[in-house]
């Protein structure tokens, strides 16, 4: 049912919106939020977001537009005199108990908080500023996330965010009154509890209270280092997203222009971890078959997610037999580089000690993957570096450059050739999906007809569990996608009391996957973000010649000059990997 009300005197229609705000957004006017996230419940905390209401029995309020229900026949004012004064009076107040260090601030420029501020035009506060002995230690004891209690402003998205997406509760407020925090369970720092690094209560931080661990000044020194050979390698969301930055319209695919800056920034080499995503399908389409005629260790669970598998790890070690062994697909490339690279012709001059991988992710957790003691070999970590979608944008503009204005290059070989199998890896489905592609030719010998399987297909909050059954032959396989922890426990569930009837469960941490992943650029007051930049995958995937990964040409080379077939000796000892219930949440030891 369509209703009416008022916007500053505008006529706008409104039918199913949760709240207020949402219809003044939809009539193109902007009230400045702080704790409203749309794919969290609503909390009201911060009170920027009051609007002055008048309804139509002559009542006037101020109220915050999150919280209240749209009403037929109310007049909404957004700009008002009191309106804007509460909205001043609210930035003071936040700023007075805030560290203000703002140049020095890993979100500058990209603060809300800071954004507001200007807007607002606050140039002095009146109220006390918090004192030195008053601020708290930061947290910096995990490879992944920075903790810094001091620019915490409470909105608490970053609590709903752990709560409702991972249904975890590792950050919840203490104390009360000026004492009040957010924080671990009884202020321990993340690596002493059982963080997942998904990096999602980052993803939704309006300030600098929880950024990534920056290594942007790691990956500038070995690339500075003549005696090392840097090699990167980007992951497949990336692709989608980091044009973001650099102006470009939501969902743009840069792939092309990403190689070419990374050729400028120095990289000695460039591939493209979509071609490992296709290495992966076909060891896990084997596994998943050689499980699945034995009637062992079934489900499977994907294993691509870090956290992912750190949840199963830490929560219920009793199903660590369920999880695949392959490692994820930037992990199997880190492999492959290292034992493979110095043995072709076209990397003279490389050795596995002197070569260094830089993996771009779109992930916070795979900085806390690549510390695995699994992941080493010779007593070495396989991947050097992780760098962020945002952190990588970064390292593109501080060298002068901009995305925007690079010619449309290649990746090298011979580990740059993909299938849009591996392209859809980045959103939630999509790993499923290219391994039921591979796993029905494994079986039939043919392709599917139809390779758009768009019942696996979805990233929005209502479709954080999605079901389907395939008929390979008469033999039924049913698949289960599921998006969000908080999800994957309910699946978990079902396998614990014995109701489970899935054969395979595909789990991303983050909210419709990787392309909502904690180190891509902010995108917590927009749901439709995540929606385009799947969408620009899906868009890849069906214009590409070959979307099958078993069709890649680069991978059957590699099977047939290296790796024998998938699950052979070889294959399992540079693309698989184990897992154990002591790898408890603590990275003192690995550092």
């Amino acid at each position: 049912m369509t209703n009416t009300l008022f916007i500053n005197g505008k006529e706008v229609e409104f039918t199913n919106e949760p709240n207020l705000l949402e219809v003044i957004r939809k009539a193109g006017f902007q009230v400045p939020t702080l704790c409203y996230r749309p794919d969290l419940t609503q909390f009201g905390a911060c009170r920027m977001c009051v609007v002055e209401i008048k309804y139509p029995n002559g009542r006037v309020m101020i109220n915050s537009s999150c919280t209240t229900p749209p009403e037929a026949g109310t007049q909404v004012f957004t700009n008002t005199d009191r309106v804007r004064k509460i909205r001043k009076t609210v930035l003071e107040l936040l700023l007075a108990n805030h560290d203000r260090e703002c140049t020095t601030c890993e979100r500058s420029g990209s603060c809300e908080l800071q954004k507001y501020s200007k807007e607002y035009d606050i140039k002095d506060i009146k109220y006390v500023k918090k004192r030195p002995e008053e601020y708290l230690p930061i947290d910096r004891g995990n490879p992944a996330l920075v903790r810094d209690p001091n620019k915490c402003i409470l909105c608490g998205a970053c609590v709903r965010a752990c709560s409702e997406f991972q249904g975890h509760s590792v950050l919840g407020f203490a104390n009360r009154g000026s004492k009040t925090r957010v924080q671990p369970l009884n202020g321990m720092a993340l690596d002493k509890v059982d963080c997942v690094f998904c990096g999602q209560c980052k993803a939704v931080c309006p300030t600098g209270a929880i950024t990534i661990n920056n290594e942007i000044d790691g990956v500038w020194k070995a690339l500075n280092n003549p005696e090392k050979k840097v090699v990167v390698q980007v992951a497949p969301a990336v692709r989608v997203a980091i044009g973001e930055m650099f102006g470009m319209p939501v969902g743009t695919n840069v792939i092309g222009k990403l190689y070419s800056a990374m050729r400028k920034l120095g990289f000695d080499q460039v591939f493209d971890t979509n071609f490992t995503a296709d290495l992966t399908i076909m060891e896990e389409a084997n596994e998943f078959i050689e499980r699945f005629k034995k009637g062992e260790n079934l489900p499977l669970f994907t294993s691509c997610c870090q956290a992912w598998v750190r949840y199963v790890e830490t929560q219920h070690p009793e199903l660590i037999n369920h999880l695949s062994s392959c490692k994820s697909p930037q992990s199997m490339m880190s492999s492959i580089i290292k034992d493979m690279l110095p043995k072709t012709k076209a990397a003279e001059g490389y050795t596995k000690d002197n070569i260094v991988v830089v993996s771009v992710m779109p992930c916070s957790a795979k900085k806390a993957e690549i510390k695995r003691p699994q992941l080493m070999t010779n007593g070495q970590y396989d991947t050097d570096f992780i760098l962020t979608t945002q952190e990588f944008a970064h390292l593109i503009k501080s060298a002068g450059l901009d995305l925007k204005d690079m010619e449309e290059a290649e990746a090298d070989s011979p580990f740059g050739e993909y299938t849009g199998a591996g392209t859809i890896f980045g959103a939630s489905g999509g790993v499923a999906e290219a391994a039921v592609r591979t796993a029905y030719n494994m079986l039939t010998g043919e392709n599917l007809t139809n390779l758009d399987i768009e019942t696996m297909r979805g990233v929005d909050k209502n479709s954080k569990v999605k079901d389907t059954v395939l008929d390979i032959k008469g033999t039924k396989v049913k698949v289960r996608v599921v998006s969000t922890l908080k999800e994957a426990e309910n699946s978990l569930q079902e396998i614990l009391n014995g109701t489970a009837d899935f054969h395979i469960l595909e789990v991303m941490a983050c909210l419709g996957g990787c392309v909502n992943g904690g180190g891509q650029p902010i995108s917590c007051n927009d749901a439709t973000i995540k929606v385009k930049r799947a969408q620009a995958l899906y868009t890849e995937d069906k214009e590409l010649t070959l979307r099958n990964s078993h069709d890649n040409p680069d991978i059957k080379k590699l099977y047939n000059e290296y790796l024998e077939k998938p699950g052979s000796h070889k294959a399992h000892e540079l693309l698989h990997t184990s897992y154990s219930d002591l790898f408890k949440g603590s990275y003192k030891d690995l550092k």
